[in-house]
């Protein structure tokens, strides 16, 4: 009667592992990382150091320092005004701030201000960025090699090719 239709806590553990959330409802570049554990409502205003070893989804507002070993989500109606480190950060709302993270997603309602660190940058179209960004890792940017310009040949040379070719042709 009560909870036929429920499939057991087993198997349903099994189709959804806590480490891997579903990538149907997480933007696709936070489908690889820990889920949000911590959620920051509309209606919360935190000021001060905020530490997680999870995931972190703001939609209120947070003033001081945020240093999170899992991802950070300021939804659209979320305001942050601080330090921030973790491992993916995702801006649908507002972010001041220095960022210092694997992965920056900035979403086309997303505005940020503030310099970046990061692997990885994702601007969707309409997204905000005003700073400076600082990507990790040792890629060599391309050689540079001036074009080849052939050298002119003197009209001598010329005259004398063309006269050549009318001497054959008779």
């Amino acid at each position: 009667m009560f909870g036929k239709d429920r499939t057991p806590p087993q198997t349903q553990a099994a189709q959804n592992p806590p480490s891997q959330p579903n990538p149907a409802s997480a933007p696709a570049a936070l489908a690889l990382t820990p889920k949000i554990e911590t959620v920051i409502g509309p209606n919360c205003r935190i000021n001060g150091i905020l530490t997680a070893d999870g995931g972190v989804r703001v939609e209120g507002i947070v003033e001081g320092t945020i240093q999170i070993t899992g991802n950070l989500i300021v939804a659209e109606t979320g305001r942050v005004i601080a330090e921030v480190q973790a491992y993916n950060v995702l801006v649908a709302g507002q972010l001041k701030g220095n960022i210092t993270a694997n992965k920056v997603e900035i979403t086309e309602t997303g505005k940020v201000w503030g310099d970046l660190n990061v692997n990885s940058l994702l601007l969707h179209e309409g997204a905000y960025l005003r700073g400076t960004t600082n990507m990790a890792g040792d890629v060599e940017p391309p050689a540079y090699e001036p074009p080849r310009i052939a050298s002119p040949r003197p009209i001598a040379a010329l005259e004398s090719a063309d006269a050549d070719s009318s001497e054959d042709e008779e």
